[in-house]
């Protein structure tokens, strides 16, 4: 498993995934909303303004990339060959 390409990978599925949300968010009934769940996940986030909302996709990036960094190398440590 390599680093980059996973990274990228995880990042851009939760920045599509946060986008989504809002985009629910905006047409969907307010009891089915999920902004409160992203308010606590993601430091600054309100919903909703465009500011808001760029600060929530950059943060799900950057989750991405954290995760990424965190489960490549664990992967890579628990599937070494045995010599």
């Amino acid at each position: 498993m390599r680093l980059i390409p996973t990274g990228h990978a995880l990042s851009i599925f939760l920045a599509l995934t946060f986008t989504i949300c809002i985009a629910w968010g905006l047409t969907a009934p307010a009891d089915l909303h999920m902004h409160a769940a992203w308010e606590q996940l993601l430091p600054g986030f309100k919903f909703i303004s465009v500011s808001s909302f760029f600060l929530g996709l950059v943060e799900a990036y950057l989750y991405g990339w954290y995760i990424a960094l965190v489960f490549v190398p664990l992967y890579r440590l628990f599937n070494r060959q045995r010599a």
